[in-house]
């Protein structure tokens, strides 16, 4: 149960109202999520964080999207947001994913968790690698 009563679309106005109009279009969504809602109590931090969303997950670049999402469901499961895994785990799928890929995902965040707190445990010294150019 969330902390504040989220603001439904219909009772939505000025800057909430603006933003989940651009939600909608640029999404192609026909109901707004749970997260948005909630963010919805404090509008300029629902502008800000839909403005980062747009420039992070909803422009095209390198990455495509099914990359992008299974990289959400990887951080998502790491830091134990269950919201986030089950959002982009249905992003995910939409944009690719099947069970084989979901099951290998899982399989490399949990060996890279596990090394990583092993590489910490022991305070390993890094590497040195060449930089990019």
């Amino acid at each position: 149960m969330s902390t504040v009563p989220m603001v439904e679309f219909e009772q939505a106005t000025g800057l909430v109202k603006e933003v989940y109009d651009d939600m909608i279009a640029t999404r192609k969504m026909t109901r707004i999520p749970n997260f948005w809602k909630t963010l919805a109590t404090h509008p300029p931090t629902l502008a800000s964080t839909w403005s980062e969303w747009k420039a992070v997950m909803g422009t095209p670049g390198r990455l495509d999207r099914l990359t992008k999402e299974m990289i959400a469901v990887a951080v998502s499961t790491t830091n134990r947001s269950t919201y986030c895994v089950n959002a982009h785990s249905a992003a995910a799928i939409k944009a690719g994913m099947d069970k084989e890929m979901l099951g290998e995902l899982m399989a490399v965040i949990g060996f890279f968790n596990k090394v990583n707190r092993m590489s910490d445990g022991y305070q390993v010294e890094p590497d040195i690698f060449p930089k990019m150019e």
